[in-house]
């Protein structure tokens, strides 16, 4: 809930699959989202592959791929490459300190596109910038409106953490100092110290649980909460793109806040 420059958390959701997650997805309500997976793919990988350099006949032909297709023709492009300089980036990687989305490993982000981007485009969300929603049959009202925004949970905590480490999903990882990282964060985020002008409200049981939660997804659901909170006080104060910069490459898509 945004209100006067706070957002107040109400609960934290999980979903057991990608499954539920998308059946959630296509509820019949509104809402802002920040979603942290890559959107789009470089520019330069797709022209060089061949691939259509339209959006959304560029996503239609990269869903219809299994991931063994995916690994192969990535791992094809990165070969013929030199040291150094193996994946293609797109133009929002080095502002947000983002990972290629081409890349099948650590972190897979090539597969959670090909996973997540899907899901968003059935349940009827607009991207802006790179797809609007136009599935409304004559005759029928107007479905609630869904929008869907690239976010991205670290560069919104190395804003305030600068390299220290939050997570880890390796319980070996799961150390006092990433806790301590945990709460300062958390802190910050509650007294607005950050350059989206936001407050974060949390109960104390909400707050000891994203504490608790040494892998960081809670934590990192928060994150990007904070960055859809964002987008839409650049909407509501006039900004029909939620934030994003007027020039961005409708084909690669690009990060919130970024």
């Amino acid at each position: 809930m945004l209100r006067d420059g706070r957002i107040q958390l109400l609960k934290l959701e999980s979903f057991a699959s990608l499954a539920a997650f998308g059946s959630w997805l296509e509820q019949p309500r509104t809402w802002v989202g920040a979603f942290d997976l890559p959107f789009g793919l470089p520019r330069e990988l797709v022209q060089s592959l061949g691939w259509p350099t339209d959006w959304a006949a560029c996503i239609a032909h990269y869903s219809a791929l299994s991931r063994d297709q995916i690994r192969s023709v990535f791992s094809a492009f990165c070969n013929a490459r030199p040291v150094g300089g193996k994946f293609a980036h797109r133009a929002t990687d080095r502002p947000a300190g983002s990972s290629s989305s081409m890349k099948w490993v650590n972190p897979p982000v090539a597969f959670m596109l090909h996973a997540g981007v899907p899901l968003l485009m059935r349940a009827g969300a607009t991207l802006p910038g790179l797809h609007v929603y136009s599935g409304i049959q004559e005759g029928e009202a107007d479905p609630p409106l869904k929008v869907a925004l690239e976010g991205y949970p670290g560069l919104l905590a190395r804003e305030v953490l600068g390299q220290r480490s939050y997570k880890s999903d390796d319980k070996a990882l799961q150390t006092p100092e990433r806790l301590i990282a945990r709460k300062d964060l958390i802190t910050a985020l509650e007294q607005g110290r950050t350059r989206l002008d936001l407050r974060l409200k949390l109960s104390h049981a909400q707050r000891d649980a994203l504490v608790d939660d040494a892998r960081g997804d809670a934590l990192d659901a928060v994150l990007c909460l904070m960055q859809a909170a964002w987008a839409q006080t650049r909407y509501l104060a006039g900004d029909m793109r939620y934030g994003l910069p007027p020039d961005m490459d409708a084909l690669e898509g690009w990060i919130v806040t970024a």
